[in-house]
């Protein structure tokens, strides 16, 4: 089943983006290793006593939260009760931190009213608690009227065992995923008003969704069956991802967690771009998400028939795509419009045959073929002290992401560039269209 998620929500500096960071075990920066992911990280993958969960940072719900000195109580009251509504929407499960050094609030009151009401499990946090005098200032939120707050230190990792134990034990349990008895898995994913609905309503050729012209007019994932080549497709439609200021923060970053739990579903996600706009930071942001969750993807240029052309246009467009997306160079595109049906035929099709590449296995003996003509075409360098860096074989360890794992003397020695070469290499014969492979380089020992 996908990984329940679970919300971090307070007021501005209570210190949940510290927890945050404790939680997934890193500091999460802006910049990636990876070429072209610049992203922001809005959540992290953690885990407690086997059990894998996402966690969702909510820092940041205010405009002006550097400086609270010019923040009205009153706004700082709206912002947090809006974003704990949002959590209680979206999420598995809430871990609701509050200050011990400072005491109740009326913001916390206004949220563990709203959080009194709901289902959803609770789990309070009374962060700031470095020291035995404090710790003992944590039974003042039981007058909160939720669940016992558990004493921590954000800072210092003081307590946050015995909160995961709290939050493992409110965990939703493991269930069977609904998802598995369809044969492939779209997610409809993009900035607001690129067409994803009209798309949507084209495909199933009924109006199925509400379209607008007003930006995320979309709020919820909507989910619809349809029957292609003998094959019953699920069909993703999600909440548009806004463009950064547009609207509240906090209300931003749920945008994109309904839009992230649709990629963990999907087996392959249609990322549509406005050709009226062209490919924009936003765009690349979602590119990323796919990458990251290792899903299969296409690029949907929509609203073609919006564009005046001449001979260049096709290959000016194409070249665009490439560059802004380049970290996915794989990705296939077609220009189409969903406003007039250009080329929405050819979609489920395309998402097909990237679903039959995420799938392809290819023979140890083939794999190491590939392997044996790449290295004596172009060997690795040398190791330190003029030892050669040498990769005896290597075998496809899965599907769906394909995973290939290589076996080498020295595998921490074997550079980026390398790596992309030897990619390069495998796509040269088996393409992958839409789909991203995984190379892992261990020792023979591992």
């Amino acid at each position: 089943m996908p990984q329940p998620i679970v919300a971090i929500v307070g007021r501005p500096n209570v210190g949940k983006s510290t927890l945050f960071n404790k939680l997934v075990g890193e500091r999460r920066a802006i910049v990636e290793d990876e070429p072209g992911t610049t992203r922001d990280r809005l959540y992290g993958e953690a885990e407690w006593r086997g059990r894998e969960f996402t966690i969702v940072d909510t820092a940041g719900i205010l405009p002006g939260e550097e400086n609270q000195t010019t923040a009205s109580m009153a706004e700082i009251v709206r912002a947090t009760r809006a974003q704990a509504q949002l959590a209680i929407d979206e999420a598995d499960a809430i871990l609701f931190l509050v200050d011990v050094k400072s005491g109740i609030t009326a913001a916390d009151e206004e949220v563990a009213e709203m959080l009194r009401q709901t289902s959803k499990p609770v789990i309070v946090g009374a962060n700031k608690a470095d020291s035995l005098e404090r710790a003992q200032n944590a039974v003042e939120f039981w007058n909160l009227g939720l669940t016992e707050p558990v004493p921590i230190s954000a800072y210092h990792g003081t307590g946050t065992g015995d909160l995961l134990d709290a939050l493992y034990d409110a965990l939703p349990p493991f269930e069977e995923d609904p998802d598995e008895e369809y044969a492939l898995k779209i997610a409809i994913v993009g900035r607001p008003n690129v067409g994803k609905s009209s798309l949507l309503n084209r495909l199933l050729g009924i109006e199925r969704v509400v379209v607008s012209d007003i930006p995320g007019t979309t709020r919820d994932t909507i989910d619809t069956v349809v029957e292609f080549n003998g094959e019953k497709i699920l069909l993703i439609d999600t909440a548009g991802i806004r463009r950064r200021g547009r609207i509240d923060q906090g209300i931003e970053k749920y945008s994109v967690l309904r839009a992230l739990r649709a990629i963990e579903r999907a087996d392959v996600a249609l990322l549509m771009v406005d050709a009226t706009e062209g490919v924009t930071s936003q765009d690349a942001h979602v590119a990323g998400m796919v990458l990251e969750a290792y899903k299969g993807i296409a690029v949907l240029v929509n609203k073609w028939d919006a564009l005046e052309k001449d001979a260049e246009t096709f290959d000016q467009w194409t070249r665009h795509v490439q560059a802004a997306l380049h970290f996915i160079p794989y990705a296939p595109m077609l220009f189409i419009s969903a406003k007039t049906g250009q080329r929405v035929e050819k979609i489920l099709e395309l998402a097909q045959q990237i679903n039959a590449e995420r799938n392809t296995r290819i023979s140890t003996a083939k794999i190491n073929t590939i392997l044996r003509d790449a290295v004596r075409d172009h060997p690795p360098s040398s190791i330190h002290k003029g030892a050669h860096l040498r990769i005896f074989y290597a075998t496809q360890a899965q599907v769906a992401p394909p995973v290939f794992l290589f076996f080498s003397n020295a595998p921490e020695e074997i550079h980026f560039s390398y790596k992309r070469y030897l990619e390069n290499r495998i796509r040269a014969e088996y393409p992958f269209v839409g789909t991203p492979i995984i190379l892992v380089f261990k020792s023979r020992e591992e």
